[in-house]
């Protein structure tokens, strides 16, 4: 739980930050709080038995290792003394521990059931993390307080909890929720903010806890957040514990009065005001065992039992531990029934992400310390063997890349940023080859670039054939067309044949008059004449085709027409087109 209220008192201290803003930082995670956060999202019976929260829990420490933050579990140890009544009272039984609220002093920490369901889901997600090349750190007795150590030494960026309390244990920078949704983010609470913005240091948050309840005091009864941040305030961060550990809280009825003098005065004929009668409790009756309790809650929060930053088990914890692939495998298939390809595909992109990050951060290390070496001499092989393709992923710049030495992952898309930053070679490599393969292709007719050119010869070839059909059978038709007209004319009147070779036609000139070469018809004469004196007509270019006869003669059939009006129109018009749909494909071709 934390500090009653202290959230909403640090609402304007929120802010919302992308996913993205935990890139190559170290965090340590409170592991229960997460359990406890998956484990009321699938309450159900079918939801526990099918380890939803487990999945949960996966696909979170997935999206943190794709952006290389580096993940610490810290999990809960013994109860602490302190809190022994809280904690009682959560499970319905406060009546035990009242004596014992009386002397704290004579009470030592509660080792947890380790065999608690809630204890089990924490091993299940211990197990997991190991598969993933995450460490574990067992704290002594709080969590939150073993992470605010950790971030308060430096030796992590942040913490990930949901109770308020760790601020007071001397955190700097807390994560309360994280969502992988719209590409992701978590809501953060810096201490800075903090002090800046209300005022309240470390000191200040403590007293907070003493008036208005938490896990080590149960508060001063009838006071609200507004009254305690008011009367906090007014005392100062420096002194505030100072004077709670001289004077207790009654320095607390003396704020009230003096602000409220008035209004208490109206009512000194009515009743008792509340909030008097437990001063008067705290400062009265009780004042030395008070004081005792309040000095206590003082020390837990500025001393609590944590692992010191040099200790063993935290340097064990700090360490790298490497992601074991067939283990991981192992724990999908059990916990989830997942076939091996199925781990691999939701795993291993984001392991071969963090690795190019990682690289990313040796060559950016290197070019700080003035050593800019090319790709190829730097010791570390970089993890991208090539780009394949340029894509976009929900309106983001990526690449597709193959990757070098990375079992069971071949291709995968990454941003394109990462990759510009960890092998900008890779990117002019890729945009060389590409311009490289846009010459070749203008060179080459798109047919061969397709690999069709073969087909479109083919076409080439038919149409080509198919336009001399045409003409062809043009050509046929018209001229069985004027052969059948010379053999119906030569049934109606049989031509007599002509001696040429009759020197009598040439010598006798008034034969001339009784033969007409253009008189072709039943009035015709028998005896035709032929007159060869009088000057030929101009020559013209004829089309001479073979006739046969039924006797086995060829008669020789003359295409007497002079235009190309006599061919078929449809023909010709077929044939135009033709000509005009080739030289339109030679043209797009060439």
């Amino acid at each position: 739980m934390g500090v009653k209220n202290l959230w909403d008192i640090l609402e304007s201290c929120k802010k919302t930050l992308p996913l993205h803003h935990l890139q190559n930082k170290r965090v340590c995670i409170d592991l229960s709080c997460w359990m406890v956060q998956l484990q009321n999202v699938s309450k159900s019976h079918s939801c526990i038995k099918q380890k939803v929260y487990l999945r949960g829990l996966f696909h979170r420490l997935r999206a943190l290792i794709a952006v290389n933050c580096t993940v610490v579990f810290v999990t809960d140890g013994s109860i602490p003394a302190i809190k022994l009544s809280t904690y009682r009272r959560r499970l319905n039984s406060g009546s035990e521990v009242t004596q014992d609220d009386r002397n704290l002093q004579n009470i030592t920490s509660l080792r947890r059931n380790m065999g608690s369901e809630f204890s089990c889901m924490i091993k299940e997600a211990k197990i997991l993390g190991m598969a993933l090349g995450i460490a574990c750190l067992d704290g002594i007795e709080e969590a939150e307080a073993q992470c605010a150590l950790l971030n308060s030494e430096s030796l992590c960026d942040g913490c990930f909890t949901s109770d308020s309390d760790v601020f007071l244990f001397g955190a700097r920078t807390v994560y309360r929720d994280i969502c992988l949704g719209d590409g992701g983010y978590v809501t953060c609470y810096e201490m800075t903010d903090v002090e800046r913005r209300l005022g309240f240091g470390r000191n200040s948050l403590i007293t907070l806890a003493l008036l208005l309840g938490c896990d080590y005091s149960q508060g001063v009864h009838g006071l609200g957040p507004e009254s305690a941040c008011q009367i906090v305030k007014s005392v100062g961060d420096n002194v505030v514990l100072q004077k709670v550990a001289s004077e207790g809280l009654s320095f607390v009825k003396k704020k009230r009065s003096s602000k409220k003098q008035g209004a208490v005065s109206k009512c000194n004929n009515s009743k008792e005001n509340p909030l008097d009668h437990d001063m008067n409790v705290n400062g009265s009756k009780h004042d030395s065992q008070r004081d005792d309790q309040h000095l206590q809650v003082i020390d837990a929060y500025l001393k609590p039992k944590c692992h010191s930053a040099d200790s063993d088990a935290v340097h064990r914890a700090l360490a790298q531990y490497p992601f074991q692939r067939a283990k991981l495998q192992q724990i999908c298939a059990q916990f989830f029934e997942w076939p091996l390809d199925k781990t691999d595909e939701y795993i291993l992109p984001k392991i071969a992400e963090r690795n190019l990050r990682r690289f990313c951060n040796l060559r950016s290390t290197s070019s700080d310390l003035g050593l800019k070496l090319p790709l190829h001499k730097i010791p570390v092989k970089c993890p991208v063997s090539k780009i394949i393709k340029h894509r976009k992923v929900q309106g983001r710049d990526c690449y597709e890349v193959s990757w070098e030495d990375l079992d069971g992952l071949k291709t995968s898309i990454v941003p394109a940023d990462l990759v510009e930053s960890a092998c900008p070679e890779k990117i002019v490599e890729f945009e060389e080859e590409r311009a490289e393969m846009k010459k070749q292709n203008h060179r080459k007719t798109r047919p061969k670039k397709s690999e069709k050119g073969s087909s479109v010869t083919e076409i080439d070839l038919k149409l080509q054939r198919l336009l001399l059909d045409i003409e062809l059978e043009s050509s046929s038709v018209h001229n069985a067309s004027f052969s059948s007209n010379v053999e119906i004319s030569e049934s109606r009147t049989a031509a007599p044949e002509v001696d040429l070779t009759n020197q009598d036609l040439w010598l006798d000139p008034k034969s001339s008059d009784n033969i007409s070469c253009n008189e072709v018809g039943p009035s015709t004469a028998k005896s035709e004449v032929i007159d060869l004196l009088s000057p030929s007509p101009p020559r013209q270019s004829r089309i001479v085709s073979k006739f046969p006869k039924s006797n086995g003669q060829c008669i020789d059939v003359i295409d007497l027409s002079e235009s190309e009006t006599d061919v078929s129109p449809e023909h010709e018009r077929k044939a135009r087109e033709l000509r005009l749909f080739l030289a339109s494909i030679r043209d797009e071709i060439s």
